[in-house]
């Protein structure tokens, strides 16, 4: 296994991550390009100490960017959608 730090690279938060923590337990990371379901879980386990229900992951690709007659892209990214036990919260979401 991994380094549980090299596997969550941030927690996201945003308006819709807040409403989907306060909905059902589930709180969303930016996580490493190449982590699978179950290196997340364990990463999450063993960071926060909580029990993972269920993880769901999307891959979002960047956009491309134009600055003049010069095209980029931003990078691709994952992000990740962990849902917990009904008796677990994550601190570090809870003081923000």
């Amino acid at each position: 296994m991994r380094d549980p730090r090299t596997v969550l690279i941030r927690p996201l938060i945003t308006e819709k991550g807040t409403r989907m923590k306060e909905a059902g337990h589930t709180y969303l990371f930016e996580v490493a390009k190449d982590a699978n379901k179950l290196e997340i879980k364990h990463a999450v386990e063993k960071l926060f100490s909580v029990k993972v229900v269920s993880v769901r992951t999307m891959t979002h690709h960047g956009k491309v960017r134009r600055l003049g007659r010069f095209a980029g892209a931003r990078p691709d990214w994952k992000k990740a959608a962990v849902s917990l036990a009904k008796d677990n919260t994550i601190e570090l979401f809870e003081q923000l």
